[in-house]
């Protein structure tokens, strides 16, 4: 996912029991019923070319998924600590057979919609038969691509036969990859225009504004394990952090988060209770990658990727671009995931440039390579062009290479990255769900959501197949080690930095600490509001 593809810890949700049928909606510390506002840079766009931006089978990004999460109900959720999802919409779900290919849910009771219809186990298969059917190539159907066929034998029995073994596919039903539609209301076999949503989330969607604000109210059909502490949410998009950042020093705006710049950043972590804001840091599991197309002649020479991964200085760039509120990534699967290994400095140790040339030599390459590279440049807030200008530089002033510059909107850019346009580009990941083949699979498995021309047989006939049988993720290590070596040798992607996660709040809002998941998400639920400390 920018989903995001998403763009940051790997503990994710909320508190909730086991056991479903004991949450509910209400209201919790806002009684004044004062919305609380919400500000990000993130933007949702309908154009020509995206005319649903708001159906989830066409949107596959942190900003879409940041409403979806609080909008849409998912049979499973993730609690605030632990990553095992817990039932939702469901009221119980598991796999019914020995090998992790049949998974069946039962529903909670008197399921509905914000709009009023009921929710059935029909609507389920809908949903999952829609994404799959639309398979839109800016959507998430590659994350539900395992299920084979859907069945609804009554109103609350949804089972799933799966192509394969899949020990993680519980943890796909927990994301908007399995959000649950309204089948009176979305067409089943084309997007749903423009900005509405029917959904049994937390909350309903009650106005959006392209460029400037959605307001959201808590749902009062929403039958689920969550408790909402407020009851409406206002999120303000702005075109500048900041702008977003002065609104939250005066106060119109409650919670900042995605995305703000390093020195914003550091510069909140200094501020004083005086000014009544409070920055709160968590670990995060945001990888921020640069990939290349293997087919493009400057770099589908393997020497040329590796001599890349040999120069770059990853200590660097996260020291005088990000000002060390990211850390070096030497390994497609980051810290604090199941399987983490430094495949990229086991196989290259530090920045060296003699070695560089070295292998560019043995493989006959004595001219400077040149080749274009490619980022984002719409999202406020990021440090995309100081990032791309640093790894130029880098890059150029290593002799080896000469580095040309190019950036466009993210819309054309994901476009043009699956039609093979770019030779390197930088992409953030954002987890859709916190383990390591959600790391792997989305860019190295068969039919991937970037359609990497890059081919590994071992990643995708063994590592894959292989550790989706393995209930105990503990048990895949191995596997998942191998496959980081692979991608170190071969250079098909080249992981740079791993994201921390923040957000900004007025000291009288609550629940801060618990308001981002892994994707860095806001849980709109969490957020409550206090008495000014």
């Amino acid at each position: 996912m920018n989903r995001k593809l998403l763009v940051p810890a790997m503990l994710v949700g909320i508190v909730a029991p086991a056991l479903a049928g004991c949450g509910g909606s209400g209201s919790g510390g806002n009684s004044s019923g004062k919305p609380i506002v919400v500000g990000t840079t993130d933007s949702i766009k309908l154009t020509k070319e995206n005319p649903s931006p708001l159906d989830p089978a066409t949107s596959y990004d942190s900003a879409t998924w940041n409403v979806f999460y609080n909008t849409f109900q998912m049979l499973l959720r993730y609690p605030r600590s632990g990553t095992t999802p817990e039932p939702d919409a469901a009221e119980q779900c598991g796999f019914s057979d020995q090998v992790g290919q049949v998974y069946k849910c039962t529903l909670r009771k008197g399921l509905r919609f914000s709009n009023g219809h009921a929710l059935t186990a029909e609507d389920v298969k809908f949903s999952v038969d829609r994404m799959l059917k639309i398979n839109s190539d800016n959507g998430p159907a590659s994350l539900i691509s395992g299920v084979a066929t859907v069945q609804a034998p009554d109103d609350l029995t949804v089972i799933f036969h799966l192509k394969a073994p899949d020990t993680t596919f519980p943890l796909k039903l927990a994301t908007p990859a399995a959000a649950i539609v309204d089948s009176e209301v979305y067409p089943a076999d084309k997007p749903y225009d423009g900005f509405k949503i029917a959904g049994s989330g937390p909350y309903a969607l009650d106005d959006f504004k392209q460029d400037d604000k959605a307001v959201f109210s808590g749902n009062t059909s929403y039958q689920g394990s969550l408790k909402l502490n407020n009851s409406k949410v206002e999120l303000r998009m702005f075109t500048s952090a900041d702008t977003m950042e002065a609104e939250l020093r005066k106060g119109t705006v409650d919670v900042a988060t995605r995305t703000m710049r390093p020195d914003q950043i550091n510069r909140l972590l200094k501020a004083g209770d005086g000014e009544n804001v409070k920055l709160t840091e968590a670990a995060g599991t945001e990888a921020r990658y640069l990939f290349f197309d293997t087919t493009d002649p400057a770099v589908r020479p393997k020497a040329v990727r590796q001599a890349v991964a040999q120069v770059l200085d990853r200590q660097a760039l996260t020291r005088d671009v990000f000002q060390r509120t990211a850390e070096p990534l030497y390994s497609p699967v980051p810290v604090g995931i199941t399987g983490h290994a430094n495949s990229f400095f086991k196989t290259y140790g530090d920045p060296n440039a003699v070695k560089a040339k070295a292998l560019l030599h043995a493989a006959g390459i004595d001219n400077k390579v040149a080749f274009d590279y490619w980022y984002r440049k719409d999202l406020a807030g990021s440090s995309n062009k100081e990032e791309a200008e640093a790894i130029k530089a880098q890059l150029d002033a290593s002799g080896l290479f000469d580095v040309t510059l190019k950036s466009e909107e993210w819309t054309v850019f994901l476009t043009e990255v699956k039609k093979h346009k770019y030779a390197a580009y930088a992409l953030s990941w954002l987890p859709d769900f916190p383990d390591p083949d959600n790391y792997i699979a989305p860019f190295f498995d068969q039919g991937n959501f970037l359609k990497l021309p890059y081919q590994s047989e071992v990643i995708q006939r063994e590592v894959i197949p292989q550790t989706r049988q393995q209930s105990q993720r503990s048990a895949t290590i191995t596997d998942f080690e191998t496959a980081q070596k692979i991608i170190a040798q071969d250079v098909p992607m080249l992981p740079l930095w791993q994201g921390k996660q923040y957000i900004a709040a007025r000291s009288d809002i609550t629940g801060v600490e618990w308001a981002l998941n892994s994707s860095t998400t806001t849980q709109f639920w969490e957020l409550g509001r206090g008495v000014t400390r």
